[in-house]
């Protein structure tokens, strides 16, 4: 049976997805309970990978298991040995063809800044803090030279694994609201793509930051995309101000 997972997870105390020798993983943990349950070792298969300190509230995996489950009863057996961190909300049993990473159409991410003077103890987990002003309209402006077909390469890691820096971005939307809670605002940017690559959205998220403050014009950041030189790109943004938000399938 193969059954889809829809995760959430606060990344703070996780070094990222993937399995580590000697490391909590969101894919160990995962790896770990459904083995216990299923009696042997198995495999889960996640959309993608997130970094060290990245949350998730949409990721999806899925798992092939030999003993039957219903999937309420799964997703129970499966969060009462989890840590409250992680939690699956809701398993789904699909076809054996589905695979969660190949059959993915696309993805949302949402990073989140709390650009104010001080910061909310509610919020430091979950969003970058920027003391300085951040012009948002200049910044909706220059997220539209993002949206397209383009090479990466200046806005990924040099170890990235794919050797093919080309990816598509569908949609790139810079907004900020007033939240009471922080008592501050929190400038959102959701970007929507085919696929990305490491460190991209969190490459693209600082240099559109630097955007903000004046320091980049929008001459660089075409020139960075064209040329693939990453000193023309911004600083990478922190991890933890970003959420894989959901993935997309048929």
């Amino acid at each position: 049976m193969n059954f889809k997972l829809l995760i959430q997870y606060d990344g703070t105390d996780f070094s990222g997805w993937q399995v580590q020798d000697n490391r909590r993983t969101v894919q160990g943990e995962l790896t770990r309970v459904l083995s216990l349950l299923d009696n042997r070792e198995v495999y889960v298969c996640g959309s993608g990978r997130t970094d060290a300190g990245v949350h998730a509230e949409g990721q999806v995996a899925n798992v092939k298991l030999i003993k039957k489950f219903t999937p309420e009863k799964l997703r129970n057996a499966i969060n009462g040995n989890l840590q409250r961190d992680l939690r699956v909300l809701k398993v789904e049993e699909v076809s054996d063809d589905f695979h969660a990473r190949f059959s993915a159409r696309g993805k949302t991410y949402l990073y989140r800044v709390v650009n104010a003077p001080v910061i909310s103890p509610f919020w430091t987990r979950y969003a970058h803090h920027e003391t300085r002003p951040l012009d948002t309209e200049r910044m909706s402006e220059a997220a539209k030279f993002f949206v397209g077909e383009h090479d990466w390469t200046a806005f990924s890691s040099a170890q990235s694994d794919s050797e093919n820096k080309i990816r598509r971005v569908t949609d790139f939307e810079v907004s900020s609201r007033y939240d009471e809670r922080a008592a501050a605002q929190i400038i959102e940017f959701r970007i929507t793509g085919e696929g990305f690559l490491r460190y991209m959205v969190r490459s693209i998220v600082g240099t559109m930051l630097e955007v903000g403050r004046g320091e980049k014009d929008f001459d660089t950041i075409q020139r960075a995309i064209a040329t693939g030189d990453r000193k023309l790109a911004g600083a990478t943004a922190p991890a933890h101000g970003l959420t894989l938000l959901k993935v997309y399938y048929e």
